[in-house]
């Protein structure tokens, strides 16, 4: 298919989105359904305009899902960042590590175990598919930067975390197939992989952002109004996190999503986590200044997380439409979404004040997507190759594709009747 055919299709696809945005809306499902569904009807299985080959056009395939999941942590963090107080973020950081290490260990031995995987590459289809998806769980995440539920900042937060959180567990599976350097007894993969890796990235990502915060804060204070387009300073700050985090082998997804949240805070957020006779307050710009100086960049972000998640989830439909998908893939994906994810919310969440209805959604929305397919594609690209490794991307493509239809369908329904059941309890409680 020509560059122009590509293009003539993919611009007619994105007028009729539009065009029929309202009608979507409407529907009890995610969008993500809808977008799949297009890619299922252009690809091998419909109208076959739209052909795509996993090896061969591997590389393109890792940069599309990890640009649209770079995007789409930034979005999310910029939903984050106006607390920074520990009481918020308990949770979020529990389910993208206790949790999360909980996932991938009871897939792996499912995998390992009863489907006869080797070692190696079932943690790799563990960690790809352990991380919750920060591009397709919009329906579950807060979409008020003030917004302070438990069920919906736990599974944001969750979502912006454990994508980067994910890699040290990716290597290790690389690395017991000897496709990686793990060094002796493990050390490289503790010290580089874990530590540094982690540490590195947040590190650098929130030094980005509180800089790029403070400088915005000064700008507005000298009365110095910005001509420039709002999309440079979200693009260049997403550029320069993740280029400087994977340039010294830190995680460019932690990097991004901690840069996202600390400019956030130090924009609009700082005055509201200080004390208030602290003095703090007072030497930060007026809260309208500081909401019109996110609020451009916030709508930008949302509208390109926007553009990027049609063009992923209609990839991976056009995928599904060409790839064999096994039986296993099903098997798996009933243990991830109805024992291993809620066992390992549950036995990690235990002691947090949640509600129970909130330990269930959240045990149940653990939503996969672009983030298992980017890891599948990375692995791909590392010299994972053979039919062990097609095995691993249909099982990764199945997984996606049932979450994608699952979570897609149940979401409204059941945030819904969490709403507002939540309603009726805040009424009760202001009654008394």
């Amino acid at each position: 298919m020509e560059i122009s055919a590509w293009l003539i299709v993919f611009g007619v696809l994105l007028v009729v989105m539009h065009a029929t945005s309202h009608m979507v809306a409407r529907l009890p499902l995610s969008p993500a359904i809808v977008y799949f569904l297009c890619g299922v009807a252009l690809g091998s299985s419909g109208l076959d305009l739209l052909r795509i080959d996993p090896a061969r056009h591997r590389v393109a395939l890792e940069a599309l899902f990890e640009f649209a999941l770079v995007v789409s942590l930034f979005a999310t963090g910029s939903n984050l960042g106006t607390t920074l107080r520990g009481r918020h973020w308990s949770t979020p950081l529990l389910l993208a590590s206790g949790a999360m290490v909980l996932t991938i260990a009871g897939l792996a031995a499912i995998m390992h175990y009863l489907l006869r995987m080797p070692l190696g590459a079932a943690v790799i289809v563990a960690a790809a598919l352990a991380p919750t998806d920060p591009v397709l769980a919009g329906d579950v995440q807060v979409a008020d930067a003030k917004d302070r539920d438990r069920l919906r900042f736990g599974l944001t937060g969750e979502a912006g975390l454990n994508d980067g959180a994910a890699f040290p567990f990716v290597a290790l599976g690389l690395g017991l197939l000897s496709l990686h350097d793990l060094g002796t007894n493990g050390w490289r993969w503790w010290a580089i992989d874990v530590a540094w890796g982690v540490a590195g990235g947040v590190a650098i990502g929130a030094a980005l952002g509180l800089a790029v915060g403070r400088w915005v804060l000064h700008r507005i204070r000298k009365g110095v109004h910005d001509a420039g387009p709002d999309a440079f300073l979200g693009l260049g700050i997403v550029a320069v996190a993740y280029g400087v985090a994977t340039l010294v082998d830190a995680y460019g997804f932690l990097a991004v999503f901690a840069a996202a949240v600390t400019l956030q805070w130090s924009i609009a957020g700082a005055s509201a986590d200080s004390e208030p006779n602290s003095g703090a307050a007072a030497i930060v710009p007026r809260a309208n200044d500081r909401r019109s100086a996110i609020a451009a960049l916030q709508r930008f972000n949302s509208e390109l997380e926007s553009l990027v998640e049609f063009g992923a989830v209609m990839v991976v439909g056009v995928l599904f439409s060409k790839m064999p998908i096994g039986w296993d893939a099903l098997w798996i994906a009933l243990a991830l979404f109805f024992i291993v994810r809620p066992l390992a919310v549950f036995i990690t969440v235990r002691r947090t004040p949640l509600e129970s209805d909130q330990r269930w959604l959240m045990g149940w929305f653990g939503i996969r997507g672009v983030g298992s397919m980017y890891y599948a594609m990375y692995v791909m690209n590392h010299g994972w190759s053979g039919p062990d490794a097609q095995h691993m991307l249909s099982i990764v493509l199945g997984v996606v594709t049932a979450s994608i239809f699952v979570h897609g369908i149940s979401v409204t329904p059941l945030m819904t009747a969490y709403q507002r059941q939540h309603d009726r309890a805040g009424r009760h409680r202001a009654a008394r």
